[in-house]
């Protein structure tokens, strides 16, 4: 067992949708846990004061929390899922493995919130007891990811097809950063490889950069940068693209695959779900991509729960 087993620097009770992950269980809450440390030194890390802690020798408090504790206490705050995230969770993957199979025991579904660095072995480890992960696909530049990352682009496609092949639920974000991943190249070239590759059904996540941890002298993403990126998507031939931390575009609603209806609102984590008993488009029927989807799975649109401010 490596040194970070059952060494928690950060728990939370998160919406699922602050992961993001738009397409699994919409509305409910996830018992989130991370140790320190990530195989990747981003400069615009988000959470690098426990990302980066064991490289930049910082000493960060930590709780111990056996597998059995983490859900036990996901039961008791009333969590339908365990993500392991904040950081790379591969690197506590043995703490990982023995805490997702706990959840799967319990009726909890696992979640990983990754750079899709994990190798094959790692993968096939998942495979049985991971239901879904958002993929961060930083950028579709090697150069971009051995500058500011530390790492190789090609690894990380290699890993997003391997979980994809083990029956892993996928969703993919992409941090926009002006000047470094969005120009309109790159991004019809990502686009058309998850398109390709995956399908043009997978959840694309577009997030919003904010300065921070090495990279402050970058200003925040233009939302007409957005807005542009949404449209490459829809153009490439997704039809689930989600635009987060810029609410004011209003561009994290489900709609339809077939006919475009209304599936699921979203302001804020306030979530509120229009699928039938089956998880099926209320207009043509279509069933919608996910997991956890159908009525026996979430509350009833008539349900108080189904429509709340979940704390975040």
């Amino acid at each position: 067992m490596c040194d970070a087993y059952g060494a928690v620097a950060a728990v939370g009770l998160d919406p699922i949708e602050k992961k993001p992950l738009f397409h699994v269980d919409p509305g409910s809450l996830s018992y989130s846990i991370a140790t320190t440390g990530c195989p990747f030194h981003c400069r615009f890390c988000q959470n690098w004061e426990i990302a980066q802690a064991p490289r930049l020798g910082l000493d960060i408090p930590v709780r111990r929390l056996p597998p059995e504790e983490v859900v036990a206490e996901a039961v008791r705050a009333g969590a339908r899922s365990v993500a392991y995230t904040y950081v790379e969770p591969t690197v506590f993957l043995e703490y990982a493995l023995d805490t997702g199979r706990l959840a799967r025991a319990a009726g909890l579904r696992n979640l990983f919130i990754t750079d899709g660095y994990a190798t094959p072995e790692a993968v096939g480890l998942l495979a049985g007891v991971l239901d879904a992960a958002n993929v961060d696909l930083k950028a579709f530049d090697d150069a971009f990811y051995r500058k500011l990352c530390g790492a190789r682009l090609a690894h990380v496609l290699e890993a997003i097809v391997a979980m994809r092949d083990a029956g892993i639920w996928l969703e993919l974000t992409t941090l926009v950063i002006p000047g470094l991943n969005d120009s309109d190249a790159e991004l019809r070239s990502l686009t058309a490889w998850i398109v390709a590759t995956l399908g043009p059904l997978v959840p694309w996540h577009i997030s919003r950069f904010f300065p921070a941890h090495e990279m402050l002298d970058v200003p925040p993403t233009p939302l007409s940068s957005l807005r542009r990126a949404a449209q490459i998507g829809r153009d490439a031939g997704m039809r689930h693209v989600y635009v987060g931390n810029a609410p004011e575009l209003d561009l994290e609603d489900t709609r339809c695959a077939g006919c475009a209806r209304l599936l699921i609102e979203r302001h804020g984590y306030r979530t509120r779900v229009h699928l039938t008993r089956a998880g099926a488009c209320p207009g043509c029927g279509r069933l919608l991509e996910g997991v956890g989807l159908g009525r026996e799975d979430r509350a009833r649109d008539d349900d108080p729960r189904a429509e709340r401010m979940l704390c975040g």
